[in-house]
């Protein structure tokens, strides 16, 4: 389902290829059906943000919401293993199950990112996608009330990606107890970030399979 597509741009970093790419994003969204009027009136502030501020002020935000906030981190396993054992050898089956759908990792993220994860839901039947998604909605659950508390426009992803799940989701006590994190405290974030994480992928230079060739993908449908 390529509405999965288009919510896995809207996660990714901001660049000019994907603000110019909004209306295509825009138009996947409305014709697919997808997703119900309500939460593509929620998207709207998003896709009007992404297409219409300065981007380095889009880049900006999205750094502080998602790369110096691990409350915010978009590794959905974070969340839940933290730097546990348990969180490798989840990675490396989420990573065979990508393999096994014929889905390679293209980039430097881990499989467990949830731009990525879209990505792959994308390729997959739309009963299974929800399967897959429901697994994760709690977690997402939690990223979108945390977003909502910092009046990010990025929440109204993550409540239609509940919403798609068709789940029962309520963040956990432990997930939702967690008091967010300064992403203006750079020495502490620097402490919570200081082991490097594994590559799983291939080579991390190869870049974002997001926003490369964005336009081309968005327009092959």
């Amino acid at each position: 389902m390529k509405s999965f597509k288009a919510l896995s741009a809207l996660l990714s970093y901001p660049s000019a290829e994907l603000c110019a790419a909004i209306p295509q994003i825009r138009d996947v969204l409305h014709q697919e059906g997808l997703i119900g009027p309500r939460r593509l009136a929620e998207l709207d502030t998003l896709l009007h943000q992404l297409a219409d501020r300065d981007l380095y002020e889009l880049q900006e935000r999205y750094v502080l919401l998602f790369d110096r906030s691990r409350t915010l981190s978009l590794n959905l396993f974070e969340h839940i293993h933290g730097e546990s054992r348990d969180r490798g050898g989840a990675m490396v089956d989420l990573l065979e199950t990508y393999r096994a759908g014929g889905f390679d990792l293209a980039g430097p993220e881990l499989p467990d990112h949830l731009p990525v994860l879209l990505e792959y839901l994308s390729t997959r039947p739309l009963p299974e996608a929800r399967a897959i998604l429901a697994d994760a909605a709690h977690i997402i659950a939690a990223l979108a009330e945390r977003l909502h508390r910092r009046e990010a426009a990025y929440a109204a992803v993550m409540t239609t990606l509940v919403a798609l799940s068709e789940a029962d989701a309520e963040p956990p006590a432990e997930l939702a107890g967690i008091p967010d994190d300064d992403p203006e405290d750079l020495a502490a974030l620097d402490a919570v970030w200081e082991e490097a994480q594994v590559t799983f992928g291939p080579d991390p230079n190869a870049g974002c399979p997001v926003s490369r060739d964005l336009l081309a993908r968005m327009d092959a449908r």
